[in-house]
């Protein structure tokens, strides 16, 4: 028998879907909205490796997904494209010394090739590329419409740096102190940014969360960054001179710092005040005795981290400003430091520091000698030590942060910490010294990238207007064209060096004006790129309002957990815009989100070059083919799971095929088997196949459905001769796992049209009921014995037939039965005394 010929199937067919344009979408009006579906992969970013068998993961769970609705008769949007911009490409063009629109181009070319080679059915006439003109045309207008509406800004401001990569990083790029990209150490660089007011919709980003169909870990994760906290913003004037009668700081006369805590409860606990080292009032307030050693310690906290300074684990450091705080709530003076441990993106970027209540602060109170107080008591004063009279409270032994009853503080004494935050606050309110505040963790998100490689910022800077957009007119603003794109150690973009692309002319009073040399990072043509699949050619709008109204917003959108905080926040940023603006028809752009496990190297490692476990698709495809590759990653087990691969499953799964090619070449008969009995029972068996896969497919638990084909196809592979009503279903039902080798079978079952076309079949439900059923007899629970009953046998013939069985008989001899409960279809249990 022939062995199945993958190479010479999989080409034939994946020509005829090029072709014939098999999965192009169409807006068909007729098909309404509950029949539609927006399925969508998260685009790849083509690198010059390729592919590894990890990728299409995903792909492939969404491609069987699809395939099946459209059999189910579902109109499918299915779309691809590549996102490609950014660092990499351009640190992997400097490193070879060739143009990154050169090096994208090819890269793309590969991964396109990589992605046909494995029959994914996507709509390849809507594919979008981040990096071309007639893309980045509508990120460039979208930026304009964030800039009316005041949410992108200019700022001077302390950055992520990464010295390798020679550009800023937003918060969210840095992991564990590191550029997420290349892995250099990053440092803090005050440079000018463009920055996006994010911060506006923290509240809309959260509370939408709930309505949406997300993994909780995701969900979880984007209310952490976030993070909303309920508190006190609570203003300390700074005095002039020092706790008695300190050396005067004339410029200190008047200022005050506004704090926001989420335990305003603990102000009398409030020994001393931090300033971030960033913050504006540092070198107004320090006197002139401790200027030298501000400045000092000011240029070592410049080189670190916000990791680094916020370790819990690194030892306390700071400095005094020679400057005084007033307590508002007791009038004691506190002297103000400066601290790397806070930031200046967090809150005001001052803290009031409670040493007896916060782990940091003890630690620095420790280190520098500071009062420590304590103002929260672990016990209701009834059980509390009276005190030591009108001696000052003695320090505690150990810090706790934990809720209690307050003490040492003034007429709020006794009362329990949630009373006493809503109490102090209010008395803050009434002397107008203090707030109620809600705040968030979420920072701005830093816009602007000194780099070549990414989509210019559409504004000009005029000596006469300031910052002028450049009207639509004029977009797509595009990259010049350039010998040199290294970025310069001086922090600029290598823009700002392209002289005759830098000088222009004022779009509002035509004086002369210079473009914005910063660049938009990698994520700004990602954050919408599912709207322009939607309308990808359209030149008039980046898609179309009857096209968005048709499709939007995604149904089911799959990819990797890492993008849970970066791409998926900025996204739903970006669409609240549109809908705010009226240009979306949802206040969210992806209904569901589905994170597919990783696959690992076969030695249960993430798969790595330095690793050598990579496995290259190219080979699995060209060894066993597409189908088999297909199949085996939705084999390995849950598409939510990782899972390691091994080669010895693609194996088995490649053998499977084989099997399914070989029953494809046995006599195939109209008409029933001769044995009427066992095609009975493989009917009965095709049923429940159908609905089990049918199920299987739809709740996206592929490894399950594939394990009820196999099973089916094991009794179908026993009979001499195939009739066409028992193995043409099981044809329709591999094809969206297996679809090469589908469409060839079904071409050999002799029909014209694609099996990609076809209808899914369908099932008899009173076939896929069970005839009879073992019943369980338990004696007190215990299993004694079994029985075999017709399917729906009544509770009252079980309980006759359950005391007739010679191990209920054993047990009950001599003992007084005090009930019968009988379940249909599964279980009796004779209950005894």
């Amino acid at each position: 028998m022939a062995k199945y010929p993958f190479t010479s199937i999989e080409a034939k067919w994946q020509q005829y879907w090029e072709e014939h344009r098999s999965f192009q979408a169409k807006e068909e009006p007729s098909i309404p909205r509950e029949r539609r579906r927006y399925i969508l992969d998260m685009f790849p970013y083509p690198s010059a490796q390729g592919l590894h068998v990890g990728h299409p993961e995903g792909y492939t769970a969404t491609d069987i997904y699809c395939r099946f609705l459209r059999m189910k008769g579902y109109n499918v949007l299915h779309p691809m494209g590549f996102d490609a911009f950014g660092l990499p490409a351009e640190n992997y063009a400097i490193k070879t010394k060739t143009h990154p629109a050169v090096t994208t181009a090819a890269n793309i070319n590969k991964f396109r090739a990589q992605i046909k080679s494995l029959g994914f059915s996507y709509d390849w006439d809507r594919e979008v590329d981040t990096s071309s003109p007639e893309y980045y045309r509508w990120t460039q207008w979208i930026f304009l419409k964030l800039f009316e509406r005041g949410l992108a800004y200019e700022a001077e401001s302390p950055i992520n740096w990464c010295p390798s990569c020679k550009t800023g990083l937003a918060n969210e790029e840095v992991k564990d102190g590191a550029c997420e990209r290349c892995g250099t150490k990053t440092t803090r660089k005050r440079i000018r940014q463009w920055v996006l007011k994010i911060t506006a919709y923290a509240e809309r980003l959260l509370t939408d969360l709930d309505g949406l169909d997300w993994p909780e870990p995701v969900k979880l994760m984007q209310r952490n960054w976030i993070g909303r906290s309920e508190g006190a913003n609570v203003v300390f004037p700074i005095a002039a001179g020092g706790p008695a009668n300190g050396t005067e700081n004339p410029d200190a006369a008047g200022l005050s710092l506004e704090i926001y805590t989420t335990r305003p409860d603990t102000l009398f606990g409030a020994t001393y005040m931090v300033l971030a080292p960033e913050h504006p009032l540092v070198e107004r307030i320090t006197t002139a005795e401790q200027k030298a050693a501000v400045s000092a310690y000011l240029e070592e906290a410049a080189k670190k981290s916000d990791l680094e300074r916020t370790d819990l684990a690194k030892v306390k450091t700071g400095v005094f400003s020679g400057a005084y705080a007033i307590n508002p709530v007791n009038r004691v003076k506190i002297p103000i430091w400066i601290a790397d441990y806070v930031l200046i993106s967090y809150g005001t970027g001052a803290i009031m520091a409670v040493p007896a209540h916060d782990e940091r602060d003890w630690e620095f109170a420790k280190i520098f000698h500071l009062p420590i107080i304590q103002v929260v008591a672990d016990k209701p004063p009834s059980e509390q030590n009276p005190g030591a009279g009108g001696n000052p409270p003695a320090e505690p032994g150990e810090c706790s942060a934990a809720d209690g009853w307050a003490i040492n503080s003034g007429p709020f004494n006794g009362l329990p910490t949630a009373r006493a935050i809503k109490e102090i606050t209010a008395w803050l309110e009434e002397r107008g010294i203090g707030k109620g505040a809600v705040n968030y963790k979420l920072r701005d998100w830093i816009f602007s990238r000194q780099r070549y490689w990414g989509e210019p910022i559409p504004v000009v800077h005029c000596e006469h207007c300031g910052i002028v957009p450049l009207p639509e007119s004029a977009l797509p603003l595009t990259l010049p064209e350039v010998t040199s794109y290294e970025p310069a150690d001086t922090g600029e973009s290598p823009l700002a060096l392209i002289h005759d692309w830098v000088n222009t002319s004022c779009p509002r009073c035509g004086g002369p004006a210079k473009r914005e040399t910063n660049t938009m990072p990698q994520w700004a043509g990602s954050c919408w790129y599912y709207l322009r699949y939607l309308d990808p050619h359209n030149d008039r709008a980046f898609a179309g309002r009857d096209k968005i109204d048709y499709w939007a917003p995604v149904d089911l959108y799959v990819g990797g957990t890492e993008h849970a905080v970066l791409h998926l926040l900025y996204s739903r940023f970006w669409h609240k815009v549109l809908y705010d603006l009226g240009l979306v028809n949802s206040a969210e752009p992806f209904q569901r989100l589905l994170n597919q496990g990783m696959i690992l190297g076969e030695d249960n490692q993430k798969m790595s070059k330095s690793r050598g476990n990579v496995i290259n698709p190219d080979d699995i495809i060209r060894d066993y083919g597409a189908d088999s590759m297909r199949m085996y990653e939705m084999f390995m087990g849950p598409l939510e799971v990782s899972k390691p691969w091994i080669t010895a499953g693609l194996v088995g799964v490649s053998r499977f095929l084989e099997r399914l090619w070989a029953m494809g070449e046995k006599p195939l008969i109209e008409g029933p088997l001769k044995d009427r009995e066992k095609e009975e029972a493989i009917l009965r068996l095709l049923h429940k196949t159908i609905k089990k896969v049918g199920h299987d497919t739809e709740t996206l638990n592929f490894n399950t459905a594939i394990s009820a084909m196999m099973i089916y196809s094991n009794e179908l592979a026993k009979l001499p001769e195939l009739p066409r009503n028992l193995w043409e279903p099981l044809v329709l039902m591999i094809s969206p796992y297996a679809p090469h080798l589908g469409e060839e079978l079904w071409e050999k079952l002799g029909h014209g049209e694609p099996v990609s076309r076809a209808a899914w079949p369908v099932y008899e439900e009173n076939l896929t009921v069970e005839q009879e059923l073992t019943i369980v007899v338990q004696v007190n629970g215990k299993v004694r014995d079994r029985f075999i009953v017709p399917a729906g046998t009544a509770k009252e013939d079980l309980e006759k037939s359950a005391l007739t069985l010679p191990g209920v008989l054993k047990w009950t001899e001599g003992q007084q039965v005090l009930k019968v409960i009988a379940v249909p279809d599964k279980l009796v249990n004779v209950v005894i005394r």
